[in-house]
């Protein structure tokens, strides 16, 4: 049973997000494949050379760099998300893929598993 999860909430400084991390990298310990779709403030997770230590939070790159070590490799964010920020995949951490609103359509229906955090 293969599982999305979609992290669309959380900027990088909330704890839900570093929560969101660690779920996706706990069920992929147990042998769930997992993808993860990053879309509206959660894109802000995936940017390069942030300095969470400057507003006193442990920085996330760790958990996002651990993700391919647990075999997480369906990475998406949402390209609309990205140009209303300004931003480009370029600006990204990781190779997520960029996808529009009809392919994430069909990545809802090619998950077993939705979980939107």
């Amino acid at each position: 049973m293969s599982s999305l999860l979609v992290i669309s909430r959380h900027p990088p400084a909330a704890p839900a997000a570093r929560e969101a991390l660690d779920l996706a990298l706990a069920a992929a310990a147990f042998g769930v494949p997992v993808g993860m779709l990053f879309l509206d403030a959660g894109v802000l997770q995936l940017l390069k050379g942030q300095e969470a230590a400057l507003i006193k939070q442990k920085s996330l790159t760790a958990n996002l760099q651990a993700l391919s070590m647990f075999d997480v490799e369906d990475l998406f964010v949402c390209q609309h998300s990205l140009s209303e920020r300004g931003l480009t995949p370029n600006q990204l951490l990781l190779p997520a893929k960029p996808v529009e609103g009809s392919e994430i359509a069909s990545l809802l229906e090619h998950y077993d598993q939705v979980v939107t955090l």
